[in-house]
Parts: structure tokens; sequence; C-alpha cells
């Protein structure tokens, strides 16, 4: 019987095997934090009402860990595939710089009482709007013009990064003791600082977006193959990138004004998908990264929460994982 070739996102049928157990053990993994986190520590008997009370009061933090897991993981797949580099991040072209210099100006020029009442569903909408606009001009400015390149973009994107948090980090040097402490606990990515009351525009805006970036995903395999083939498959490979950068910036936003700075998360989430999954396939890896994400960040927030009493510091785990992995893929790879 002559072999039958075939094309497609695995090269095997083991291989195809080896990812439905990945996500079934994933999802598995995901369903037995989530239980483990609404039951551990319940002081009321099972079966009772203030039970099923305390257990409602904890799906709020569920919530936003889902959120900022589907957003870091679309987002940093996305913008690692349109920019064909693995190693830059969204959260390295300035989206959190933006969110830290606008929490230090506020106290700066207002004081504690005007950063207290910076806060609320006006305050999150004016800080998302002003880092997709950031995200918009930069794109436009430097994908649209003549000498429009990708690489000018993101060196241009980490020196302004940079800059900002110059300047937010001069104005902090001048802030009393007391104003510094309490804005550190604004700019320090943390699930407890989300607004519940802006799940009703988080919510919608994420679905939305991470839908149409995963049904665009058969589009991004082309855009991974560089510009010159795009182009050549009847792809218009330039505005295909400025969508997928600016669905970026939405997601981005939205998780950075919703809990905070988080700047390896999404870089760690992202290279775990790929050394998984194996593939080119992004139908296949955004899943995989969503769920990575949601098994992380909240096995991160149950052990800080239960264990050491410190469930706002998520990010120190982040930060350490994430960057340890960071280096061991520079060091690995040997070059950027």
């Amino acid at each position: 019987m002559p072999d039958v070739r075939r094309s497609g996102p695995f090269v095997t049928t083991g291989q195809r095997t080896r990812y439905i157990i990945l996500v079934a053990v994933l999802v598995l993994a995901a369903a037995a934090l989530t239980l483990v986190y609404m039951t551990y520590g319940n002081p009321v008997p099972f079966g009772q009402s203030g039970f099923w009370a305390i257990v409602n009061l904890r799906k709020n933090v569920l919530i936003v860990v889902a959120l900022v897991a589907c957003c870091q993981a679309f987002a940093t797949v996305s913008f690692q595939t349109a920019t064909n580099n693995r190693i830059i991040t969204p959260s390295i072209m300035g989206f959190e710089s933006i969110y830290v210099v606008m929490q230090t100006s506020v106290i700066f020029f207002f004081g504690a009482h005007g950063l207290n009442a910076f806060t609320g569903t006006s305050q999150f909408l004016v800080q998302s709007a002003l880092m997709i606009v950031f995200a918009v001009l930069l794109f436009t400015w430097l994908l649209s013009g003549r000498l429009g390149n990708i690489q000018v973009m993101l060196l241009v994107g980490v020196v302004l990064g940079g800059g900002l948090q110059a300047v937010s980090t001069f104005m902090q040097r001048l802030l009393d003791p007391n104003e510094f402490d309490l804005l550190t606990a604004r700019t320090f990515g943390n699930i407890g600082n989300a607004e519940t009351g802006n799940f009703p525009i988080v919510i919608p805006v994420v679905i939305v977006v991470c839908t149409v970036l995963y049904l665009r995903s058969r589009r991004m395999n082309v855009v991974a193959l560089g510009a010159d083939t795009a182009n050549n498959l009847g792809l218009n490979h330039r505005r295909e990138l400025m969508l997928i950068l600016f669905l970026v910036s939405v997601l981005m936003a939205m998780t950075t004004s919703l809990v905070g700075p988080m700047t390896f998360l999404g870089f760690l989430v992202a290279t775990i998908a790929y050394q998984l999954t194996d593939t080119f396939d992004h139908r296949l890896i955004l899943p995989v990264a969503a769920l990575v994400g949601y098994v992380f960040l909240l096995g991160s927030f149950f052990i800080m929460r239960n264990f050491f009493n410190a469930e706002g510091s998520v990010t120190v785990i982040i930060e350490l994982i994430g960057g340890s992995v960071f280096l061991l893929y520079i060091l690995r790879k040997g070059r950027l």
C-alpha cells in the first residue's frame, strides 16, 4: 500500500495524541485548582448556606485570573508572531510604563487623596484608552510610512518604554514615603487590586478580541512565514500586521488596567506553550497558552494566599520563574 502524504499541524499520529493528552491534563489541572481554591480553608461545613456564600465570594478571583491569563496568552503569542520574535513581549513596548507613569503622575501632582479619587470605571477607561492610543500611534507612525519596519518599531517602543519608566522613577524619588508606599501597592501587579465593577467592560471586550484572534489563527500562520511569502500567498501582510497589533494593544490595556503590570507572565506562558505543543498552528497554541496561564496564575495565587499570607505578591513568583525562563531561553538559544 503506497504511503499517504499529509500536511497539517502534526507530523505523526503520536504528536496528535500527545496534544490531546496535554490539553486534557491542563483542563483537569485547571478544574482541580479551581475546586481546591473554592473550597480550601472554608470554615463553614459543606452543604450549608454559609459555605456556598464563601464560595460565591471567591469566584471574582477566578474571573480575574481567567481574564488575565487569556489576555496575556493571546496578546503575547500574537505579538511574537507579528514581530517574528519569541523574546520581545508587549510589556517591553511601553504598555505597562504608561500605566506606571499615569499612577505616578496622579500622586505626584495631586497627592494621596488624588490617587484614591482616581479609581473606578472612569480611571479604567482613561488608562485603557491612553495605552491603546499610544500603541495605535506608534504602529501607524512606524509601519505605515515609506520606511516602515517592524524592527524599528520594536526599538522605538523599547526606548519609549524605558523613557517613561525613567520619568516615573524620577517622580517617585520625590514622593513622601507614605505616598510612595501607596503608589507601590498600585503599580505592583496584584490580582486583589482588580475592580469587579469593571467586569461589564472587560469581559465582553476580552471575549470578542480573543475570539477574533482565534478565528484569524490561519492568517497568523501565514503571517509567521514573513512578509514576502504572505504577500505572495495573497495575504496583505501589512494590513494583517496592523490589525493583530491593534488587538494585542486592546488586550494589554485590559489586563494592565485591571490588575497592574505582570511583565514576564506573557513570555512565560507563551514559551511553555511553544515547547509543549511543538506545532506552528495558532489554533492549537493559543488555547494551550491560555490554559497554562490560568493554571500557573491560580496556582501561584493559591500558594501565596494560603501558605505565605501574601496574596498580593503573586508577581514575585511570576517574575522569579519568568525571569529564570527568559535567561535560560537566551542562554540556550545563544542570541536575541
